[in-house]
């Protein structure tokens, strides 16, 4: 062996990287070794290669995917760097979020009694700032597209609920709309007490053994997504499974607040593929969770601002409308109204090849209106 080759174990305590990850790496067109014995299949690594195997490995426990690494790697340091910091700024933004999750179920937890509990929440649905009064101003709209002969999925706004349910199969759209019905129990015109993520999990039960029910017979051929958002006050609690989605517009910038829950987002995530890539993938359609009584949905909480703006949307809009059009046509209209219309009619002009469904948001003081 040369003596500026090293064996993948030391090539991998060197990094810090496990032969395990060099391997994947390898596969991935990552981190390709130096050279393969052509009789055993060991792999070597060159010296050199420890500065970009040390980069991979730093990135990596930023949480970064493995197709954005392999992105950064391949830039100059100057964009690497420019990368990165765009990078870190959307996690900090998911981490802000994260972090009032936190502290509202610290607060719950601590709560001695069952008055203090209910204290906790009631504070919860007023505001963080005393003087601060919070509400939603939306619009739903829901449009069957230029290709499917019919509309399968629903959508709802009201003062403390908005929701977007994509049905798939034969009863689809019964699929969807039972999903929504079992949670517009939840649109209450005071804001919910007590703890809102369990009583939104006890609402997505209802909902999925609705969605049983107005799918009997059709078995896994038929179903619905489920992308909802409950609001508090403050706060808005969402539940998320499947491909449909949630957007927060803040500050100029637009930020997606769910994870799809598809064979490709896997896969992207795994670094198998490119979003590129994964936008004309046959199996980008393909759902791994959807609402089932097997599958878990996404529950957590999001906190609110003034002047936010959410979007949810079925994969109708999202699949054909890139987030950069998206944001533009969210920070250009005056009204949710004038936003659902507009984002309708992009879908459409870019072959409205699904049916589309849009939710839009907006969180208003009401002590300045």
């Amino acid at each position: 062996m040369r003596e500026d080759m090293l064996t993948i174990g030391a090539f991998a305590k060197a990094c810090r990287l496990s032969p395990k990850a060099l391997r994947l790496y390898d596969e991935l067109d990552l981190l390709k070794p130096g050279r393969v014995d052509p009789d055993t299949g060991y792999r070597y690594y060159a010296v050199a290669q420890l500065e970009q195997a040390r980069l991979v490995a730093w990135l990596r426990r930023l949480g970064m995917p493995l197709a954005r690494i392999r992105q950064v790697c391949a830039l100059r340091p100057a964009d690497a760097a420019r990368e990165i910091r765009a990078y870190w700024a959307r996690v900090e933004t998911e981490t802000a979020v994260r972090r009032d999750l936190a502290e509202f179920l610290v607060e719950e937890l601590s709560a001695v009694s069952a008055s203090a509990s209910v204290s906790v929440s009631v504070s919860v649905s007023v505001s963080r700032k005393d003087t601060t009064m919070l509400e939603l101003r939306y619009c739903a709209h829901s449009d069957r597209g230029l290709v499917r002969p019919a509309n399968q999925d629903t959508a709802y706004a009201g003062s403390r609920l908005l929701a977007v349910a994509d049905g798939f199969g034969p009863t689809g759209h019964p699929a969807s709309s039972a999903a929504i019905d079992a949670l517009r129990v939840l649109d209450t015109p005071e804001a919910p007490t007590g703890n809102v993520l369990n009583l939104l999990d006890d609402a997505v039960r209802g909902a999925t053994d609705a969605v049983r029910d107005a799918v009997d017979g059709d078995g896994e051929d038929a179903g619905t997504t489920l992308t909802a958002l409950l609001w508090t006050g403050s706060r808005l609690a969402l539940v998320h499974i499947g491909d449909s989605r949630a957007y927060v517009l803040r500050g100029g910038g637009l930020f997606r607040i769910t994870d799809d829950h598809t064979v490709v987002q896997s896969m992207i995530d795994e670094g198998r593929l490119t979003p590129e890539e994964a936008a004309t993938h046959p199996q980008r359609m393909l759902l791994l969770k959807a609402l089932t009584p097997t599958a878990t949905p996404d529950l957590r909480l999001q906190d609110a601002e003034p002047g936010d703006r959410y979007l949810l949307c079925s994969d109708g809009l999202s699949r054909v409308v890139p987030d950069g059009q998206i944001r533009d046509l969210l920070t250009s209209a005056p009204t949710p109204d004038t936003a659902v219309h507009a984002l309708t009619a992009a879908a459409n002009e870019a072959g409205g090849p699904d049916n589309i469904s849009c939710v839009v948001a907006d969180v208003v003081d009401r002590t300045t209106t």
